[in-house]
């Protein structure tokens, strides 16, 4: 064949390859002559020594592009991007005309003349630069061969696209409303008359359909205009269609039917032909793709069948079985297994990638572990998993904990490997604790691995910060304590006046203004991201207010203000009554003490209140906290019945014609019914009851109604309530430290990080059993030999050969039989 192709190449072609032989020597020669001029005096032996010399095709071509005088034909360029994909695919003869057609697409959109011999010819002097020793005439004929072919290719094509899109764009736009609803309604029919079975896979509605075929026209003409993004989306689409099973038999009868529909349509021979042509690149894209990314997992995740999905992965090499189940790549497009199970439902498939990926394989030499694989290949996965398959995170945080089964003075081995739960792959913090504190579920946090994990972090480097943050308002607090409630209640002297006026204005100046600014950045942010809760009037709040912490230090702010508003010192000071510097008892100050005295006791509830925000050191008292939390509703809502019971029968007393003064008018009932609901009320007070016994019995209702029933039904309220939180308040409080732990870790430097980060030595080996030293990546605990007994191996171990390249072996008939007799039992159960 080299011999045939030989002859006819020295017969068409042979002053060509005669003529770049020449170029590329004269090339040669030009560049060794102006090495010799700029040699002189030992100047240009060191700048030729300096020069970097191209070591790949890519770089060898683009200088001797240059060298030869093709710097400005851009258009080689588009052509050296797809020369790879075309020598690789020169046994497919499909593929390679598919990619001349993609290529002649990107080259109609250059402007000048397209000459392909000068692209062979600087192809062949960068080839016999890269390889002059084994060079030889063989090689020479069949290259040229291959850049022949390729040539024939595009110059039957070059001049064809800008003629088609324009008969096709204008056949497009002259289509007014009633041709496009015919178009869209004639699509399909003619689709399903040439392939009945097609229906059978557009099953979607009518309006679904039309849209479908929108896309498919505008494709057709987006494929000239940008064609490298309609390839990229093309082939994204193709491996999505993968996981859908569309067989790829019916794309040429959709192909048929679609040109058949336009040619009804338009008399312009261009537009059919653009039409035509570019969906036929289209769906032969598509089949590629499909073709290439149908894999036996792919097919195994149709059918959601955990068993299936195993015998289909046991025929991947053991050194790349992960990645069949991660990643299925066709071009620069890819997708994966695992995700796509999650995202089209197969959740069994799901369970069984994620449970396969995270055993651990050992032959002789090797160990290998999914893990590493899985974090890399899906850094967000903890993310994906919280959005969209909470159920299979138990098994995923599962298959990070190996235990083994041999103890050792009443204590076992576990390794938790953790690292990717710690940092990302950039060695920051890494988000698997935020995703898993905005899914809110207590149960996830209190799984082993996520305790763990966040303990780790909590105690070696979070609560420091954490405790060192809360000394600041540790301190005002103190400050506001005695300026409001202890130096008022000493005799009042110069010194104690003055050291009021210090503290005050200290709280004023750094608490309040650091609350200002806090709450005025908050709010900012939220205005400009456009984040806004409703309250229940309608009212629009920025939604950081949605958080309890900061609606109650807004409201801390708000008091401070008025505070300061009030103050009677800054007021007296004004007036400067009998000459006492900073005092507050003054004509103005004491109708200023009126208003500020009630709000001093407010801002000191609520600095209580904050203080809470340390319950978070232990989980205990947490847990605690969000109890109380939880069933104080029920607690309101007693109140709330408690108050209707008061107004009520103290309007009903009120309306008698008694001579009781402690139930004469409504407000005044009201008064002594809450006494007696308080076991407040006077028993000397009881005995005016009896003069009047009809006031008596309204009260002994009262009291049935509010003291017995009410008071019992609250606490039967707060048992099921209780009940109700109780297997989940350490989640809850587990939740609330997480917020607390990101939150702090964000604001701790980069070195300090990086510091405890290298103390855990996530990159050292971790040893399974005494002697054996595993893979990396985690941590090694003790635990009590009682607390989770096993007596199974969590690694498979096989024997036979140890090279990656071989599948591991068939698991044991034993666990086949068990299999069926499960089976089995299912069909007896449900059937």
């Amino acid at each position: 064949a080299n011999n045939k192709k030989k002859d006819i190449m020295d017969e068409e072609e042979g002053d060509e390859d005669v003529e770049a032989a020449e170029q590329d020597g004269g090339g040669e020669s030009g560049v060794s002559e102006t090495e010799q001029r700029e040699g002189k005096g030992g100047a240009g032996s060191k700048k030729a020594g300096s020069m970097q010399v191209p070591t790949t095709f890519n770089e060898m071509f683009l200088f001797n592009g240059a060298v030869m005088g093709f710097g400005g034909s851009l258009w080689m360029q588009e052509v050296l991007g797809s020369f790879d994909a075309m020598v690789t695919n020169v046994a497919n003869s499909y593929r390679l005309q598919e990619e001349c057609d993609t290529l002649s697409l990107n080259i109609a959109k250059y402007s000048g003349a397209i000459n392909l011999s000068e692209f062979k010819a600087v192809m062949l002097a960068s080839l016999r630069s890269l390889v002059p020793t084994d060079w030889n005439s063989a090689h020479e004929v069949a290259w040229t061969w291959l850049w022949d072919n390729i040539a024939r290719m595009l110059k039957s094509l070059i001049g064809k696209p800008a003629v088609q899109e324009k008969a096709l764009g204008r056949f497009l736009m002259s289509l007014n409303e009633d041709s496009q609803n015919y178009l869209r309604r004639e699509f399909f029919k003619g689709f399903f008359a040439l392939a009945p079975a097609g229906q059978d896979y557009f099953k979607q509605s009518t309006t679904r359909l039309y849209f479908i075929a929108d896309k498919v026209v505008e494709m057709t003409l987006e494929m000239y205009r940008d064609p490298k993004k309609v390839v990229e989306d093309i082939s994204a689409l193709g491996l999505r269609h993968v996981g859908y099973g569309v067989p790829t038999e019916f794309f040429a009868p959709f192909v048929s039917g679609a040109v058949e529909l336009i040619r009804t349509m338009t008399t312009d021979p261009n537009a059919e032909d653009g039409f035509r042509w570019s969906l036929s690149l289209v769906s032969r894209i598509l089949v590629r793709t499909i073709n290439e990314g149908s894999t036996i997992v792919m097919k195994a995740i149709n059918t959601n069948n955990a068993r299936q999905l195993e015998k289909a992965v046991a025929c991947a090499p053991r050194g790349k079985r992960s990645m069949w189940l991660l990643d299925i790549t066709v071009g620069t497009q890819s997708i994966s297994p695992l995700y796509w199970s999650i995202e089209s439902g197969s959740l069994e498939s799901a369970k069984a990638m994620i449970r396969d990926l995270l055993i651990i394989r050992a032959d002789r030499d090797n160990y290998y572990y999914g893990a590493d694989d899985l974090f890399t290949r899906h850094p967000d996965v903890i993310e994906r998993l919280c959005a969209d398959a909470q159920a299979l995170l138990p098994g995923l945080l599962d298959g990070l904990i190996w235990r083994s089964r041999l103890t050792q003075d009443g204590q076992r081995r576990v390794n938790y490997y953790i690292k990717h739960l710690v940092q990302d792959a950039d060695g920051n913090f890494n988000k698997c604790l935020d995703w898993l504190v905005e899914a809110g579920d207590p149960k996830i946090m209190c799984h082993q691995v996520v305790e763990l994990f966040s303990d780790l972090v909590w105690g070696g480097i979070a609560n420091r910060f954490f405790m060192f943050g809360k000394c600041w308002f540790l301190f005002t607090l103190g400050l506001f304590i005695i300026s409001q409630s202890v130096l008022q209640h000493f005799p009042e002297s110069q010194g104690i006046r003055t050291s009021t006026m210090v503290i005050r204005c200290f709280i004023y100046v750094a608490s309040l203004g650091r609350l200002f600014h806090a709450q005025l950045s908050e709010a900012i942010g939220d205005c400009r991201a456009r984040r806004f809760i409703r309250l229940s009037g309608g009212i629009r709040v920025p939604a950081y207010l949605g958080m309890m912490k900061n609606a109650i230090s807004f409201a801390l702010m708000l008091c401070l203000m008025l505070m300061l508003a009030e103050e009677p010192i800054i007021w007296c000071v004004v007036v400067n009554h009998n000459a006492n510097l900073f005092t507050q008892y003054c004509r103005d100050g004491d109708v200023n003490l009126q208003v500020y005295e009630p709000v001093s006791m407010v801002a000191m509830l609520l600095y209580w209140t904050l203080v809470l925000d340390l319950s978070v050191v232990s989980t205990r008292i947490s847990a605690f906290v969000l109890v109380c939390g939880r069933t104080v509703s029920e607690l309101g809502l007693t109140l709330l019945a408690m108050a209707y019971l008061i107004v009520a029968f103290a309007s009903a007393i009120s309306s008698l014609n008694h001579n009781s003064e402690a139930f004469k008018g409504i407000p005044n009932a009201m008064l002594t019914l809450t006494e007696m609901s308080l076991s407040m009320y006077s028993t000397d007070n009881s005995e005016a009851l009896l003069e009047t016994p009809i006031v008596l019995f309204v009260v002994a209702c009262f009291l049935i109604l509010g003291s017995i029933f009410l008071l019992n039904l609250l606490v039967a309220q707060l048992n099921a309530a209780y009940a109700a939180v109780y297997a989940d308040m350490v989640g809850y409080a587990r939740l609330d430290r997480g917020k607390i732990i990101n939150e702090t870790v964000a604001g701790v430097s980069n070195k300090r990080w990086s510091r405890w980060l290298a103390s855990l030595r996530f990159d050292e080996r971790l040893e399974y059993n005494e002697g054996d030293v595993g893979v990396a990546g985690g941590l090694q605990l003790l635990e009590p030999a009682n607390a989770n007994p096993t007596n199974v191996d969590m690694i498979l171990r096989f024997g036979g050969s140890t090279s990656p390249a071989m599948q591991w072996p068939e698991p044991d008939e034993e666990d086949n039989e068990s299999d069926k007799f499960e089976t089995w039992l299912q069909l007896v159960l449900f059937c």
